[in-house]
């Protein structure tokens, strides 16, 4: 079933959460672990991240560097099917332009489709770490709208290098969208035409990166319906759960802290105190999106949903 369809059909706000992929070599216990806390608040679907190579380097027998591209988080489709299986929800997996080429991507879709999932994120996805911006691989997407245009050509049957039309898909597509503007984009109103394209090309939701302050959000849909967005907009939140994150979340994720909230959080000594301010926190947005009649209420739980779940126990 597609997400837009869980939210014309729901008359409340929905709760879901994404994952993401263990490291290559751990089980489904350790997905399910993270997952089972979070099972009683019934989410229809779950996001599952999708992971671009890594390199490292490989001694050789003469003494030289092998460079080799491996995956450390691979299994995005595998997991998919097991959750559905398993669950009995639909998995949304996130599908990347890095890492990938058309015919990867074609060929990572004709097997969701034969797995019967309905809905993908499309993505452009991080540059490697060794990156100082992002670069397609050859024959790759290079931008999300392309991707979302390559997916919006297989729902009408047009795969690549077919003359003809072929059975169609019927993925319901995603894009992301940026309440603070994506970290490369040089203005909010630069980043907002550029989710007006995707929406244009073929995008029938978007889900948010995570923020702290609820008016960046609120102001921020209120900016997309001006130039014509009319799709859903699905908060995308994240409990801070320790000291890390007081730093790791606003690097990586380029957004801000409220200055009532980062004041409560510099008076934390421990990671326990941090992490009833940051649910607390949590709550609190939460509340106050449901009041406001979001259509989904979307968690970032990073393989760990204790915290979601306390967060979800209050307002669901």
């Amino acid at each position: 079933m597609k997400v837009t369809d869980y939210i014309k059909n729901s008359n409340k706000t929905i709760f879901s959460f994404e994952i993401i992929p263990p490291l290559k070599g751990k089980g489904i216990e350790d997905i399910c672990e993270g997952i089972d806390p979070l099972m009683e608040f019934k989410p229809p679907f779950i996001n599952v991240t999708y992971h671009r190579e890594e390199y490292d380097y490989k001694k050789m027998g003469n003494g030289l560097l092998k460079k080799v591209s491996i995956r450390k988080r691979p299994g995005t489709v595998g997991i998919c099917a097991a959750l559905m299986n398993r669950y009995k929800v639909d998995a949304i997996p996130h599908i990347i332009c890095g890492g990938f080429n058309k015919e990867d991507t074609e060929s990572a879709l004709i097997d969701l489709k034969f797995l019967g999932v309905d809905n993908i994120l499309a993505l452009r996805g991080d540059p490697m770490k060794n990156e100082s911006s992002f670069v397609s691989v050859d024959g790759g997407n290079k931008f999300a709208i392309e991707l979302i245009q390559q997916i919006d050509e297989m729902n009408n049957g047009q795969y690549l290098y077919e003359e003809t039309k072929n059975s169609p898909s019927n993925f319901c597509i995603g894009a992301a969208g940026y309440p603070e503007k994506h970290f490369e984009a040089m203005n909010l109103a630069s980043d907002l035409r550029h989710l007006k394209a995707k929406v244009d090309a073929g995008a029938e939701f978007i889900v948010t990166q995570l923020f702290y302050d609820n008016e960046k959000y609120f102001s921020f849909v209120k900016k997309c319906r001006e130039i014509g967005i009319t799709v859903p907009i699905i908060p995308g939140l994240k409990p801070i759960t320790n000291q890390k994150h007081l730093t790791f979340i606003p690097k990586f994720f380029n957004t801000n802290f409220p200055e009532e909230f980062s004041n409560e959080l510099e008076k934390c000594r421990t990671n326990e105190e941090i992490k009833k301010v940051g649910v607390e926190w949590s709550i609190g947005q939460s509340k106050e999106l449901i009041n406001a009649g979001v259509p989904v209420l979307h968690f970032y739980t990073m393989g760990k949903g204790l915290s979601v779940k306390e967060v979800a126990s209050n307002v669901f």
